[in-house]
């Protein structure tokens, strides 16, 4: 296995909005850049290209650690709260729901010693900002001291197969099905809204309805409040990569990839035939879709944290000076 690099970098804002609006929340953060859990099929492989960078094992293999992400994450919150007079309330849905790991996961193995996405909820939670966060490590549990007491929409544990050959084969770095599983139980127990979000679906490895209704009843009985599904997506970059992947442990199947992938996504046939399949497995274990919007701003646990008046006159809210850095990321 190639040694992990890891390479610092300052950046001038933390919190990126985001455009499409087929996305049921509003901003990102990404504590980090590269992914150590190393998934063959990861769409974020694609982003390598905006800093000169390939696809291939570099994304797993040399880490970049945003150090200052939660002073950043500060100074732009603190600037969004004076323009509505810090009150909290104006403030929370003006920016409405933030989301961690989209593009990398935030509590990747480096996170246990450079504690980034820690120190950016704790910044989240000093605004009372609607987060949800999606990862596949149980080092999340680390943070349930602070979890239990943010305006936490949602904990997205990402998770697509039972079966740990499959885990190893796609995703070398990433921890066994049953530690996400029991990550998630003891988040839903200590009362943090906590779901499966099986993505990708892999074509003739775990789409099959025996794997996915046995994932989605392991989820029901870890506590799972809601199941998401997802497709897998091959944008040219990534599928170079993954194609080599698949050509290393399961070459037989690669002539198939081929024929289902003539572009970016499987042909409509097959999906349409995945989708109706996920809706009928996640109907009969009544474990249905995640759908934030439709669930209002505030969790119970935000809601008893806010005071009865929100705003807060005279005063900056509490927090470290910030200096304006000149390096956009």
């Amino acid at each position: 296995m190639a040694k992990k690099i890891y390479e610092t970098q300052t950046v001038k804002q933390t919190l990126n909005k985001v455009q499409a609006k087929s996305m049921p929340f509003d901003w990102s953060i990404n504590p980090y850049r590269g992914y150590a859990h190393g998934c063959s099929f990861c769409y974020a492989r694609a982003f390598q290209s905006f800093i000169g960078r390939e696809a291939d094992d570099d994304f797993q293999n040399r880490i970049m650690l945003k150090t200052n992400a939660a002073e950043a994450l500060d100074a732009q919150l603190s600037k969004l709260a004076q323009r509505f007079s810090y009150d909290i309330g104006q403030l929370q849905n003006h920016v409405g729901l933030v989301v961690l790991g989209t593009a990398t996961d935030p509590y990747q193995p480096v996170e246990i010693k450079a504690k980034i996405t820690r120190a950016c909820l704790e910044v989240l939670a000093k605004y009372r900002i609607r987060t949800s966060i999606t990862t596949r490590s149980p080092l999340i549990l680390r943070d349930l001291d602070l979890l239990s007491r943010m305006n936490i929409d949602s904990v997205n544990i990402s998770l697509n197969s039972l079966d740990p050959a499959v885990i190893r084969m796609m995703e070398p770095g990433a921890p066994l099905p049953y530690k996400r599983l029991e990550a998630m139980q003891k988040l839903s127990a200590a009362g943090v809204r906590a779901g499966l979000f099986i993505a990708p679906i892999l074509p003739f490895l775990t789409d099959s309805r025996e794997s996915l209704e046995q994932l989605m009843t392991a989820a029901k009985d870890h506590r799972a409040s809601f199941a998401m599904t997802s497709l897998l997506r091959l944008s040219p970059d990534v599928k170079g990569w993954f194609l080599h992947m698949l050509q290393k442990h399961e070459p037989e199947l690669v002539p198939r990839y081929k024929s289902l992938f003539q572009g970016a996504y499987p042909d409509p046939r097959y999906a349409d035939k995945i989708k109706l399949l996920a809706r009928e497995l996640k109907q009969k274990l009544q474990l249905y879709d995640d759908e934030p919007e439709k669930r209002g701003a505030s969790s119970p646990a935000a809601e008893a944290a806010v005071p009865a008046s929100s705003r807060m006159p005279g005063s900056p809210l509490p927090g470290p000076e910030v200096e304006q850095l000149s390096f956009p990321f």
